[in-house]
């Protein structure tokens, strides 16, 4: 993948949450919506994969463009995709 010109090296799963997410800008996804479509099926209770995967995921693409946000949290609901400019 390509930000700004530079490469971006995603695992598959990584991929697949940005695809999720990005196919919904603006839009909160729930990390039970995220689990079923990322890992299929239910999220076993205490299952703390998709946040371990977004925090994967905004450091990578936080490194490859460090004036960025891409993924906001909005705790006891999901994330959302909402790509912006830091404030300087």
């Amino acid at each position: 993948m390509l930000a700004d010109g530079r490469g971006i090296i995603l695992t598959v799963r990584e991929f697949h949450l940005l695809a999720v997410l990005a196919s919904r800008p603006e839009q909160v996804v729930s990390r039970e919506e995220i689990y079923d479509l990322v890992w299929g099926g239910a999220m076993p209770n205490h299952d703390r994969s998709v946040d371990v995967y977004v925090s994967k995921l905004r450091h990578k693409l936080e490194t490859a463009l460090p004036h960025w946000s891409f993924i906001q949290t909005h705790i006891g609901f999901g994330y959302c995709f909402s790509p912006r400019p830091l404030n300087p």
